[in-house]
């Protein structure tokens, strides 16, 4: 398969870069530069990690050189961290940690991306539009970082990329082609989103695994929708101007793709709100009857969760009655004590005679606040004043009920304020509520938040009032508001960040719970 490296064939158990890598298994071959993609075992540092093998001859001049343009290329991307990329740990080259012998013009060492392959995903099935756009909109944030920094990152291969646990797509094998510019890696963000919603991959140097989309016979690319017509209009007008080099209209940056995304999420979390509001509607059976409200559940485990809910709330009740009760009999008791005689008058309020040698009955501080049943948001975004970025499409991972799911701010060399003031999340709940506490479950130790109160969606910092603040330990931290604030619009707003292994600032976030005065 491809091109065999002059040293013997690769394949599982050989041993490169100077006897360090064992090869485990392979996930590609990208034939424009003869590159080949391994999973790879380090066995000085006990770890997999990923290795992109250019292959070649070492007495081809013209090979060697695109071969080191590349090496270049990958060694300037080291410095660069985002959690889009793979991190690159190392760069091999001939007489520096590759010998003349092995059949290698260099080794691209890349850490290792858990998850599956992005080949593997669409060859059963295109991906779910809104699933798609979330997709290419993490990779398009990585893209956008790397841009500013000067960097092109030659993301456009799919076997080059592999879909993360947590559903973002991240480059895994890093090493651009030497002729590669910063107009392709748009490209590709345009050919993976075609590839999501098709499985077709609309540019040139696709893997043979992948079927080519077809063209018109005017040369251009086939919209996604008219192979898969559930594709929404915006997504597949997206696709192909961004693929497209002619005509007006294209797109030519990842902060352009950015603003497109983020209109079919917010579009999207319209449609998700007008469902939930619909399910409340009449739906009608096939045998006649209608419902005024969702049809009756028919689960068995269901209804047993239901009568276990019944049972609690009877209990709940007497218990409520038993504690009125009480407190009426102790009124009354009361009134009786006081029509008796007073003594000590001479005492305030705040002060009991006690006996010499005594000491005086200890005060009884005034109970918490009490608090209600948690209400979820309809919506959550993130909100970054100093621009874009910081994962927006993974904004909603906070309150999907899942831990093992999360939101992180983008890493950044220095703390906050010092590149811009902070980053965080504007929360949306469908009536305004009273709200008393936030509990925040991270696993950023460090970070320091403020829990700031808007009049709407998208206000200027200015504009939002600080209603409680705290730090965020490993795990859940419980922040209790100065007093409870109605409003329909939250903040959590991050003005220092926690500190990452690498030195690097970053704070995540897993879930976020709301909870109403009681």
């Amino acid at each position: 398969m491809g091109v065999r490296a002059q040293g013997g064939s690769l394949a599982p158990g050989r041993v490169v870069g100077d006897g360090r890598y064992r090869l485990l298994a392979q996930f590609g071959v990208d034939e424009r530069a003869a590159a080949h993609l391994w999973r790879a075992r380090d066995g000085q540092l006990k770890r997999d990690v990923a290795l992109t093998l250019l292959v070649g001859d070492p007495a081809d001049a013209e090979a060697a050189r695109l071969a080191r343009r590349t090496l270049e290329r990958a060694a300037h991307a080291s410095k660069f961290g985002h959690g889009g990329v793979a991190r690159v740990l190392d760069v091999l080259s001939l007489g520096s940690g590759v010998t003349s012998s092995e059949g290698l013009l260099g080794v691209v060492v890349a850490e290792w991306t858990k998850g599956s392959d992005l080949v593997d995903l669409v060859a059963q099935r295109p991906v779910a539009p809104a699933a798609a756009a979330r997709m290419v909109q993490a990779l398009a944030e990585a893209v956008d970082h790397a841009h500013q920094n000067g960097l092109v990152l030659g993301l456009d291969h799919p076997q080059r990329l592999r879909l993360t646990p947590d559903g973002a797509l991240k480059l895994a094998f890093p090493g651009p082609l030497p002729e590669a510019t910063l107009r392709d890696d748009v490209k590709a963000l345009g050919a993976v989103l075609y590839l999501l919603l098709t499985g077709r991959w609309a540019l040139p140097g696709g893997p043979a695994a992948i079927p080519a989309a077809p063209h018109a016979p005017t040369g251009r690319v086939i919209p996604p929708r008219s192979l898969v017509p559930t594709v929404p209009v915006e997504l597949s007008s997206l696709a192909v101007r961004t693929i497209e080099d002619g005509g007006h209209g294209g797109i030519r940056t990842s902060a352009a793709i950015l603003r497109v995304l983020d209109q079919v999420a917010e579009a999207e979390e319209r449609t998700q709100l007008i469902k939930a509001v619909g399910e409340e509607e009449a739906v009608a059976e096939s045998d006649g009857t209608v419902w005024t409200t969702k049809k009756p559940v028919k689960d068995v485990a269901r209804r047993r969760k239901l009568a276990l809910g019944v049972t609690v709330l009877v209990v709940a009740t007497v218990v409520i009655l038993a504690w009125g009760g009480m407190m009426l009999i102790n009124l009354f008791q009361g009134e009786s004590k006081s029509s008796g005689p007073k003594l000590n008058v001479a005492a305030s309020s705040s002060q009991i005679a006690t006996p010499p040698g005594e000491q005086p009955p200890p005060v009884q501080k005034p109970p918490s606040p009490a608090v209600g049943a948690a209400v979820k948001p309809s919506a959550v975004a993130v909100y970054n004043p100093g621009g874009k970025g910081d994962s927006p499409g993974k904004a909603r991972n906070t309150t999907d009920g899942d831990a093992d799911t999360s939101w992180r701010t983008d890493q950044y060399d220095k703390q906050f304020p010092v590149l811009k003031d902070g980053v965080g999340l504007v929360v949306t709940f469908k009536d305004p509520v009273n709200l008393s506490q936030l509990k925040i479950d991270a696993a950023s130790p460090g970070s320091k938040v403020e829990i700031r109160s808007a009049d709407k969606k998208n206000p200027k910092l200015d504009e939002t009032k600080v209603v409680g603040s705290g730090d965020l330990a490993a795990g859940e931290s419980t922040i209790a508001l100065q007093q409870p604030q109605q409003s329909q619009y939250f903040i959590i707003w991050i003005t220092q960040l926690g500190e990452d292994d690498e030195g690097k600032f970053v704070t995540e976030l897993k879930e976020l719970t709301f909870l109403p005065a009681g």
